[in-house]
């Protein structure tokens, strides 16, 4: 199972990074993958320890996917870290062991420390929109841009129903985030 969470890591100089991650559920374990390269991968390599955060604002999956990634912190309280102050839940991690790979290393973690901080009341369907938006941009250099485009089709039909104006922003920064891409991709393009 993929859980879809903000990790949160400090470097060892204790500058914060916030980052959507896909974490694998192994057994008792947390497998971190994230692709090299990595302030993620760095971090959790020279501390050992990170936080996922559960949220249901998919702002903030948006924003960090878009150059938004100033949201408000608080201390971990078992790690030194830091959790987001909005999420409904987290889980402080330290790392057990690492496979090492070029591409994508795999980092597995134990859970030393769960909180709860307020009620998941579930997802409609304009915050899957969004995050699974936001997934696809996270791969706008790997998929096809046809691809990209045929599935924010679909996902676009389920925002306009069941959005509200969270939904629609980071929706909105995402949609930026691809025009951008696309104008840069055709502009690199080899003209006849």
């Amino acid at each position: 199972m993929i859980r879809e969470v903000i990790l949160t890591t400090q470097s060892a100089l204790g500058r914060v990074h916030i980052a959507p991650m896909g974490v694998h559920v192994v057994g008792e374990e947390m497998r971190v993958m994230p692709f090299r390269p990595s302030a993620t991968l760095d971090n959790l390599l020279a501390t050992g320890v990170a936080v996922m955060n559960y949220c249901d604002d998919v702002r903030i999956f948006a924003g960090c996917l878009t150059g938004r990634r100033d949201w408000p912190l608080a201390p971990a309280e078992r790690v030194a870290g830091r959790r987001l102050a909005g999420a409904l839940a987290h889980a402080e991690l330290e790392l057990v062991r690492h496979e090492a790979d070029d591409v994508r290393p795999k980092l597995y973690c134990r859970v030393v420390h769960e909180a709860m901080h307020a009620p998941f009341r579930g997802f409609n369907r304009a915050q899957f929109a969004v995050l699974e938006a936001a997934i696809l941009v996270s791969r706008l250099r790997l998929l096809p841009r046809e691809k990209i485009e045929a599935e924010l089709a679909y996902l676009f039909i389920g925002l306009e129903k069941t959005a509200g104006p969270a939904e629609r922003e980071a929706w909105g920064w995402l949609m930026e985030k691809v025009s951008a891409f696309q104008t840069i991709a055709a502009d690199a393009e080899p003209r006849p």
